[in-house]
């Protein structure tokens, strides 16, 4: 007669039928687990890398698609190919990628050296605008130069990369000389400097060019470690020099009554421009009315292709448009803070601190002021409104934050890993590495 097979019970059942515990190592089911695993996966060293890399390519791209749509009305009312805007938008986008591909590539010495020359080049150009017969007003304000037929340069916006390249050099060079802990080294020039530049773009009445330069200012003396007394001391002379431009100022002063306005009024109020922008996000709901299918573009809203571009992705590509524009641009900010906070090189710390402020701060005022939160400044969406000027400088540093990604040792480490030739070097097949490769260095991905 056979022998009974007497069964072991796991000690879970035996005490009631709970759950044996997960092995170690395994990952936890559930939301718990779901964190762990996003949190292993962002701390992987080529995680911020990849993620500048991609959200800054989603947001031009996508901005791109949203240029030709919200523009061709524009281009047909002054007698143009539906494409114009559009193709000069590519034109920049294709020259813009190139200048992140070559910040990218460029070490960090050559970023510091390249400093002075863009500081000096800006301001240079800001003087030229300030010429008659040279400067160009565009909408009341004396900022542009004309270089000929269609396209025209806004040195303002080169000042925002000059300004962050010279200011992360400036501390870098004074905290190498253990000089930051004197609130004189922290201020002087860095400062007087900065009101340089504000003041030669409000000669031209840029008033919202001129915020961004103050947010990446207060950006640099955060990063730097400004005591709370000193940068509430320069946030306070700068907010009562920015209240006195305010209050001297009608066209100013009307921007603040729209915060909100849901009456656009006649022809040429004041808060047409405010009252549309929530009419084209409204009438947009959950998913849109179609690519290319906006109302608003056609006349009823100022602007559609530049500062209020996010009113038309919100009509035609709904909620779910604007909630994804806003992770793309939470995304890259984030991955910036990672790449300012994880670095020992002063200078990368700063000037990653500085384009992330730049970039988060503007995109902020841009849709603050669309979704009648905040007034109306005059601020492209970065990467994503049309215009080349704007595009160009801002590629420029988002190449400079992949550069600072790379830079990372442990990110050094897994990108040579990644090579061709490292698995012939190491005495293994690169394409069966990861099978035949037992222990893997923690610095890797």
């Amino acid at each position: 007669m056979p022998s009974k097979i007497v069964g072991t019970r796991r000690p879970s059942a035996a005490r009631g039928g709970g759950r044996a515990p997960a092995p170690p190592g395994r990952p936890r089911g559930g939301l718990r687990g779901l964190h762990e695993r996003a949190r292993k996966a962002w701390d992987r060293p080529l995680t911020a890398y990849y993620v500048i890399i991609g959200a800054g390519m989603l947001i031009t791209t996508l901005g791109l698609v949203m240029v030709y749509s919200a523009s061709m009305i524009t281009a047909l009312t002054y007698d143009l190919v539906p494409s114009y805007f559009f193709r000069k938008q590519f034109f920049a986008a294709l020259l813009g990628t190139g200048l992140l591909l070559l910040a990218s590539r460029m070490p960090v010495r050559l970023h510091r050296a390249l400093a002075y020359p863009i500081l000096v080049g800006a301001v240079f150009l800001m003087v030229l605008v300030q010429i008659p017969g040279i400067g160009h007003a565009v909408n009341g304000n004396q900022n542009w130069i004309s270089l000929g037929g269609p396209f025209q340069l806004q040195p303002s916006e080169f000042g925002k990369l000059a300004l962050i390249l010279w200011g992360a050099d400036l501390l870098a060079r004074k905290h190498d000389m253990r000089l930051l802990t004197q609130w004189k080294h922290m201020l002087v020039p860095l400062v007087p400097g900065t009101f340089m530049l504000l003041g030669l773009i409000m000669l031209g009445g840029d008033m919202g060019t001129s915020i961004i330069l103050a947010a990446i200012l207060f950006g640099l003396l955060w990063t730097a470690g400004a005591p709370t007394r000193l940068f509430a001391g320069v946030l306070t002379v700068a907010g009562a020099i920015g209240f006195l431009l305010i209050k001297t100022s009608d066209n100013r002063m009307r921007r603040f009554d729209c915060i909100g306005a849901t009456d656009p009024g006649g022809e040429g109020a004041p808060c047409l421009q405010a009252a549309h922008g929530i009419y084209a996000l409204a009438s947009g709901g959950w998913f849109g009315s179609g690519l290319g299918a906006s109302v608003e573009k056609w006349g009823q809203l100022p602007e559609a292709h530049t500062d209020f571009i996010f009113a038309v992705t919100g009509e035609e590509l709904g909620l779910a448009g604007t909630l994804s524009v806003l992770a793309l641009f939470a995304a890259l900010g984030y991955a910036g803070i990672r790449v300012a906070g994880g670095t020992e090189d002063p200078f990368v710390r700063f000037a990653a601190g500085g384009v992330t402020t730049w970039i988060t701060a503007q995109a902020v005022i841009n849709i603050g002021a669309v979704l009648g939160l905040l007034p109306i400044a005059g601020v492209p969406l970065p990467l994503f409104s049309y215009g080349g000027s704007a595009l160009l400088p801002t590629m420029f540093a988002v190449g400079l934050l992949i550069a600072f990604a790379r830079q990372e040792p442990a990110a050094k480490a897994a990108l040579a890993m990644r090579r061709p030739g490292w698995g012939k070097r190491a005495g293994v097949r690169w394409k069966s590495m990861r099978r035949r490769v037992k222990k893997r260095p923690s610095g890797e991905r």
